[in-house]
């Protein structure tokens, strides 16, 4: 990938940010380091900022003052509270902890200003659209820690400047990669703690380990954060599937470097393009998944929504029942549960906890899965989801996100049919171009 690209991309942000990229060497291994300089300043590592922050503080108490951002008035060159990783929190929360509240363009943007600036830059469409899903997922992971609605989150992570170039970037990247799919391993999560706006948080932090529920993870013992929030969004965003290294035939590869060099631990993500084998091409990926199946004859009904909306939300990948007649006559019911195998264990405790099954099924099955993205349009109403399958590069077939227009028919008390017709006619519209 072209190093102009990702140099272009910062440019059409408009938000004072520029790149410097330069080789590096990780415990042995060459890599490509990309560092964020906003307003002429370079970024910083978490606990490198804070310490300088904290050395300042002693620094300016010693000559009998406050630092100036413990006032709310941080110069215009520095990014104050929101280095990246920082923790998300809502404007109700900061004023109860007496904190200033920064200023939108210096200390942070709400989620709709973020829209606004992708929308405006000079980028693709889908990459904008990849480049919004990926704030949404992070903003709903800080909303959900903070018990708050995702457009009154106060972001320090996400508005902050690096972390615009690095999710705006990791967006076009990945559409200049031109393809079908991108599979991650399982990740190494680092441990410890760590040290933000907020103080000391556990590693993974807990924004990280909400946008990670359903992938694999594990720890190498080191001591240190190797996952971030945005990085954790970013993954969940981009990866259709976490998996072992898949079967392919191996075309180029690549090390990108990140900022801290351990000892003895490279600290390097890699890239690997390849084809898969004739079996997995045309846009369709095979993957072996788990089936769970309860026959449930002598639940409530008004139990079974529940604990069909119970599974997904721990990460069933679907849930469906069927009715059927069992023995004795007594007219029952097939509950059907589709997941990762690494979580079936998981959802076989729902389950038995939730139903009263005493015996549940499994099996492993091989599914064959269509190309999948996701693209983001503009109603009257608001912004809608549309999923977009497709095979062999043709679009098979397009639907608005259920959840999307609900929440604008309930808000702007419309028809949902109304809604949902709306979305289709922005994507026909938005392929016609």
């Amino acid at each position: 990938m072209p190093s102009r690209l990702l140099e272009e991309t910062v440019a059409a942000l408009k938000i004072g940010a520029r790149l410097e990229i330069s080789r590096v060497n990780r415990s042995g291994i060459a890599a490509t380091k990309l560092d964020v300089y906003v307003h002429g300043e370079k970024d910083l590592p978490r606990e490198v900022y804070w310490a300088q922050q904290n050395q300042a503080r002693e620094h300016d108490h010693e000559r009998g003052h406050k630092h100036d951002h413990d006032h709310g008035h941080p110069q215009e060159h520095e990014p104050v509270e929101l280095r990246e990783h920082n923790y998300g929190q809502t404007r109700n929360e900061g004023a109860r902890a007496g904190a200033p509240l920064p200023h939108a363009h210096e200390h942070g943007r709400g989620l709709k200003e973020i829209r606004e600036v992708i929308r405006n830059a000079a980028i693709s469409d889908g990459a904008k659209s990849t480049a919004i899903a990926i704030f949404e997922a992070l903003g709903a992971a800080e909303a959900k820690i903070h018990s708050s609605d995702i457009e009154s989150v106060h972001f320090h992570e996400v508005g902050a400047v690096d972390a615009m170039v690095d999710i705006v970037c990791a967006a076009v990247g990945a559409e200049a990669l031109a393809v079908d799919e991108i599979v991650c391993s399982p990740l190494n999560l680092g441990g410890g703690t760590v040290k933000c706006a907020h103080g000391v948080l556990p590693v993974p932090a807990p924004a990280t380990l909400e946008l990670l529920r359903g992938a694999p993870v594990y720890s190498s013992g080191l001591q240190r954060e190797l996952v971030t929030p945005t990085g954790a969004a970013i993954v969940k965003t981009l990866a259709k599937r976490f998996a072992p290294f898949p079967a392919m035939t191996v075309e180029k590869s690549g090390y990108g470097a990140g900022t801290r060099d351990f000892s003895g631990h490279a600290n390097v993500l890699r890239l690997t393009l390849g084809e898969s084998p004739p079996e997995f091409a045309g846009n369709v990926s095979g993957e072996t998944i788990s089936v769970l199946e309860a026959n449930l004859d002598d639940l409530n009904p008004q139990v079974v929504g529940y604990v069909v909306d119970r599974l997904l939300e721990e990460g069933a990948l679907d849930t469906f029942a069927l009715p059927v007649q069992m023995k004795k006559n007594r007219p029952g019911m097939l509950l059907t549960v589709l997941s990762r195998p690494e979580d079936a264990s998981r959802l076989t405790r729902i389950l038995f906890t939730e139903t009263t099954t005493l015996g549940v099924r499994r099996r492993e099955e091989q599914r064959q899965v269509l190309a999948r993205r996701w693209i983001t349009v503009a109603t009257r109403w608001g912004d809608v989801r549309l999923k977009i399958a497709s095979m062999n590069g043709t679009v098979t077939n397009y639907s608005p996100e259920y959840e999307d227009c609900r929440k604008l028919a309930v808000e702007h008390h419309v028809p949902l049919k109304s809604v949902m017709q709306e979305a289709l006619q922005g994507y026909l519209k938005h392929t016609q171009k």
